[in-house]
């Protein structure tokens, strides 16, 4: 990748891996000049700390920093040498300092509403390059919030995972003002934060705002060739400056995510005599995925990164059980699960203590309506949900809630809300595990179903009523054969997710439109969906699990054989 490069963006060749040549040197001009206008507000590090020696190159500095070439330049070529000083074209030797003092994360707010569509959009990528490149020069992390998206998410990690996830995050309505003070509430100490949006919200926004603008101001007949660039900081006048842009097909196709190179999803590799495919299930708000082995007493427990580590390597846990898992859940570090032994169900937990020995024994099944029928046919379904509540624990079993004391008695705690019983348990079913308040409709509704804050409800399975967690209501229309498995909420809001009857095709549709999930498609199981999170899990044959974005459809982790 540095050798395709010119040699005037060497020093950009870390950060631009995450392009195509072609896409990195049609941006150079432009990363150039913005890395310029954005150096006059952004410090790209502190000298703080111990002098020690030199630490790579620069394209500012001393003059007794300059390199030897650079000298013999100025003495053969003068001419060329202050062009070079005045395109800032010059390399230095860099200070080098330890144990430097980060200075806060910098955080980028970003306006991706109609209103930034087209040559906005590209400053915008220039502007992610230019500001983890300098937030990396720190030691310190870029983190970006899309403003309108109320989840409090942000997207980070390499660039690799960043800029497809940014350029996905397209909203339907350009953000307010209260949209950008909302954000800025989720901001930690000492953190620097630039707002990219459009004149008109920028005119709005608090004095002492960071604010990068762009606008068109140049063309030829084939598109824009060029953008007034502003950035305001409200300590100083604004520093305003016209920009030069790729050459429109290529503009087009960075837009449109081909000039990006993708992170490869993390592998994680099975322990041995586990199986990955084996009816994953999320069974509680953890990031915790889980699945039973190809021997029975065997659970799979995945614990998947964060949102900003994506293509971090994952670790597959294998946990030896006393009997096969009928429920399990994460309680903060702590894995609980409920064993089948013979007619028993015990108790196993990985992490901190939680009980003693000899405590939460049911001693027959039978307590919970389970005859031996009953339990084997629990364990060829997902394992169930197992919550802590108190010093109970509580889990669903036959249709019915039960929640089981230190003593090892089973307390029947009431019906399953919308779940029949003699079918699967489905958790995105179970109304009693939604948080809130049923809108009237949905509570006389036949069909109904939760998850990520939203709840959904239908008469024929055919049109759905969707109000999500902000309050926002639409009307999904179904035409294709599928039956709809869960709820996601991502950038444009919330959304159904569908699952073909006869081509296992995931898709997510909205009112606006729909989506196809191709690469998550096609899977020999019934896909497991996050509660609350975009996540899910597909199962790929008997040893393979895909993880992706529910509502992206990008693949984050395989879990298995990568064949």
């Amino acid at each position: 990748m540095t050798s395709a490069l010119p040699s005037a963006l060497a020093p950009w060749s870390a950060s631009l891996t995450a392009l195509t040549p072609e896409l990195a040197t049609a941006l150079g001009p432009l990363l150039r000049r913005l890395e310029a206008l954005v150096a006059e507000h952004e410090p790209a590090a502190r000298a703080e700390g111990t002098p020690d020696g030199h630490g790579g190159l620069a394209r500012t500095g001393h003059p007794d920093r300059l390199l030897p070439s650079e000298w013999l330049l100025a003495d053969e070529v003068p001419d060329e040498f202050l062009r070079r000083l005045v395109d800032g074209e010059l390399l230095h030797l860099a200070p080098e300092f330890t144990s430097p003092t980060p200075t806060g994360r910098t955080v980028v707010l970003a306006d991706t509403g109609p209103e930034q569509a087209g040559a906005a959009r590209l400053v915008q990528l220039a502007a992610l390059l230019v500001l983890h490149r300098r937030a990396a020069a720190r030691g310190t992390g870029l983190r970006v919030g899309i403003l309108g998206d109320l989840s409090g998410t942000w997207l980070g990690g390499d660039l690799e995972d960043l800029l497809p996830a940014w350029l996905e995050a397209r909203r339907r309505s350009d953000p307010t003002s209260e949209d950008v003070r909302h954000a800025r509430e989720l901001l930690e100490d000492g953190d620097r934060a630039w707002v990219l949006t459009s004149e008109r919200l920028a005119a709005l926004l608090p004095a002492g705002t960071r604010a990068l603008t762009a606008r068109p101001v140049r063309w030829d007949a084939n598109g824009a060739t060029g953008v007034e660039v502003r950035i305001s900081t409200g300590t100083a006048a604004p520093t305003t400056a016209l920009l030069p842009l790729p050459a429109p097909d290529i503009a087009v196709r960075a837009l449109r995510g081909a000039g990006f190179r993708r992170a490869a999803p993390a592998q994680a590799v099975l322990p041995t005599g586990v199986r990955g495919g084996a009816l994953p299930v999320f069974t509680t708000d953890s990031r915790t995925l889980l699945a039973r082995g190809r021997d029975a007493d065997v659970l799979l427990a995945v614990h998947l990164p964060g949102s900003d580590q994506h293509a971090a390597a994952v670790r597959a846990r294998r946990h030896d059980l006393p009997g096969p898992a009928v429920a399990a859940g994460r309680n903060g570090r702590r894995l609980i699960v409920l064993c089948a032994w013979g007619r028993r169900l015990v108790p196993y937990v990985s992490g901190r203590r939680f009980c003693e020995r000899g405590e939460y024994v049911v001693r027959d099944s039978a307590a919970l309506g389970l005859d031996r029928a009953g339990l084997d046919a629990l364990l060829a379904e997902p394992v169930l949900p197992l919550l802590v509540d108190g010093r109970f624990l509580r889990l669903p079993v036959a249709g019915r809630w039960w929640r089981i004391g230190a003593d090892g008695e089973a307390e029947d705690d009431g019906p399953v809300g919308r779940q029949a019983a003699g079918v699967p348990y489905d958790r995105a079913r179970d109304t009693r595990l939604f948080e809130g308040d049923l809108p009237p409709e949905a509570a006389r509704a036949r069909h109904l179903l939760h998850g990520a804050g939203a709840v959904a409800w239908s008469k024929d399975r055919r049109a759905w009523d969707l109000v999500d967690r902000d309050g926002v209501r639409q009307r999904v229309a179904l035409r294709e054969q599928a039956d709809v498995i869960g709820l996601v909420h991502g950038a444009e809001g919330a959304a159904l997710v569908t699952l073909g009857r006869k081509d296992a095709v995931l898709r997510h549709a909205r009112a606006s439109g729909r989506r196809t999930l191709a690469r998550l498609s096609g899977g020999s199981g019934r896909p497991a969906l996050h509660p609350s999170l975009p996540l899910i899990a597909v199962p790929k044959g008997p040893d393979r699990i895909l993880v992706g974005d529910a509502d992206t459809g990008r693949i984050h982790h395989v879990i298995g054989s990568g064949q």
